[in-house]
């Protein structure tokens, strides 16, 4: 059985905005999120992040202001008794063409280099379509949680989700993995 589970960031294991997420001050874990993180490490599970970060190329915040964001996340999870085996992200915008936003894999290859796994057959977790097709894209197990723009995607692919698990968050997508095993 594969133990790798990668996660979106923004909508998943944080909340969302439509103005983006531009300081460590607003990014605020979703409940549960961190624990179950830590609870799929604790279950011997290895878990990433692949997260679109556009903003970035829209000039709302730096690549260091995004470390500091993921050095809270990662400082969080430490404390949960958890780790991050590697966080991968896009800087770039929507029509930059680049391998690594999702839908493209580029960023699941990374993760797969970086932690020798491979991601065919572990988990993608997500709430946008672009993450679904992207674990799709890579072999993976997707799961669209109803958190952040879950709903939204759940609402205009719904006939595109027919095969897709459902879970209400992160947490309750971790004890579907957790079932798995």
């Amino acid at each position: 059985m594969n133990k790798l589970v990668i996660l979106d960031r923004d909508g998943v294991i944080n909340e969302d905005s439509d103005n983006y997420i531009k300081s460590p001050e607003e990014w605020i874990p979703i409940p549960g999120s961190i624990e179950a993180i830590a609870t799929l490490n604790q279950a011997g599970f290895i878990v990433a992040v692949a997260t679109n970060q556009s903003g970035i190329a829209r000039g709302y915040y730096d690549v260091a202001t995004l470390e500091a964001m993921h050095q809270k996340f990662l400082n969080l999870v430490k404390q949960a008794g958890g780790t991050i085996a590697h966080i991968a992200f896009c800087p770039h915008g929507p029509k930059d063409n680049c391998n690594c936003r999702k839908p493209k894999i580029g960023m699941v290859e990374e993760i797969e280099k970086v932690t020798g796994l491979s991601a065919r057959g572990g988990w993608f977790v997500g709430d946008k379509w672009a993450d679904i097709q992207c674990g799709l894209n890579a072999g993976c197990q997707p799961i669209l949680v109803k958190t952040g723009k879950g709903e939204m995607t759940l609402k205009n692919h719904a006939s595109d989700l027919k095969n897709v698990t459902l879970s209400k968050n992160l947490k309750h997508a971790s004890e579907r993995i957790l079932l798995d095993i």
